[in-house]
C-alpha cells in the first residue's frame, strides 16, 4: 500500500490570524485538521495543542486501541484547555475543532468533534464520514431546516462541540475498509463552506492531488476566502 498525501492552510482574506492547525504524518498514518475557535481567545493555542498532542500518538497495534488512544488524547487537551480557560480573572472559552484519521494495513478510522469534516472519495462519488457537531446540523435533523437552507443559514457558524469547550468532551467516530484509489479528505469549514462536494469532487478527481489543492486554495480565495482555510487530501495507492 502507497499513500501519497498533501496538506495546504491559508488565513484567507478576512483574518489576520491563522488559528487553524494541521497534522500530516503518513509513516504514522496518522493526519489531522483542528480549527482554532476564532470567535473566541486563544484558538490558535487550542488548535496548536490538539496537533502537537495527536503527533505523539502510538500509531503501533490495532486500529480500535490507536483509536481510543486519540480519543484518549483529546479528552486531555480538553481538560488542559477548560483549566487554562477558567485560570484568569474572567473565564474564557479556548477551544477548537477536529477531524482526524487513521490508517492499519486495510482500514481506516475516523473522529471527530465539532464541524470540521471527513469526506471519503470513491468510484466517483463523495461521501461526508463525518457528521457536523453544529447547531443547523440539529436543526437539519429535528426536520426544521433543508439541507440546502443550511448553507447560507445566519447560524451557520455555531458548533455544540468543541476541545475545550465543556468539563466532558465526546467525539465521534467511525471506521471501515478502504481500497486502493480511496481518497479522503480532512477540512476545516474554511474550505467547505465556499467549496460544494461536487467540486472537491470534481477537482481531486480531474487533478493531481498538488494541483487539487492548489485549485481549492484558489477557488476558495476567488470566493472572498471568509475564514482560514485548511485541509489534508490523502490518496490509496
Amino acid at each position: 500500500m502507497g499513500i501519497d498525501c498533501v496538506s495546504r492552510t491559508h488565513v484567507g482574506l478576512r483574518r489576520k490570524l491563522n488559528e487553524d492547525a494541521v497534522l500530516n504524518c503518513p509513516e504514522r498514518k496518522i493526519w489531522a485538521v483542528a480549527d482554532g475557535m476564532g470567535g473566541h481567545e486563544a484558538g490558535e493555542v487550542a488548535s496548536g495543542k490538539i496537533v502537537s498532542a495527536l503527533s505523539t500518538i502510538a500509531t503501533m497495534g490495532k486500529l480500535d486501541n490507536v483509536l481510543e488512544n486519540a480519543v484518549a488524547i483529546l479528552e486531555s487537551v480538553n481538560t488542559e484547555l477548560v483549566r487554562l480557560g477558567n485560570d484568569g480573572i474572567e473565564q474564557r472559552t479556548i477551544g477548537s475543532t477536529v477531524v482526524g484519521l487513521l490508517l492499519d494495513d486495510s482500514h481506516y478510522a475516523c473522529f471527530w468533534v465539532g464541524d470540521s469534516r471527513a469526506y471519503l472519495l470513491r468510484d466517483g462519488t463523495i461521501l461526508q464520514i463525518s457528521r457536523d457537531h453544529s447547531l443547523v446540523q440539529e436543526l437539519i435533523d429535528a426536520g426544521m431546516l433543508d439541507s440546502t437552507e443550511a448553507e447560507n443559514h445566519p447560524n451557520a457558524n455555531i458548533v455544540t462541540r468543541a476541545v475545550g469547550a465543556t468539563d466532558v468532551l465526546k467525539v465521534d467516530a467511525v471506521s471501515g475498509e478502504f481500497l486502493r484509489g480511496d481518497i479522503f479528505v480532512l477540512a476545516s469549514d474554511g474550505l467547505t463552506r465556499p467549496v460544494k462536494d461536487s467540486e472537491l469532487l470534481s477537482e481531486l478527481s480531474a487533478r493531481t492531488l498538488d494541483s487539487a489543492a492548489d485549485r481549492l486554495i484558489e477557488l476558495t480565495l476567488e470566493r472572498g476566502a471568509p475564514d482560514n482555510v485548511s485541509f489534508v487530501v490523502l490518496k490509496i495507492d
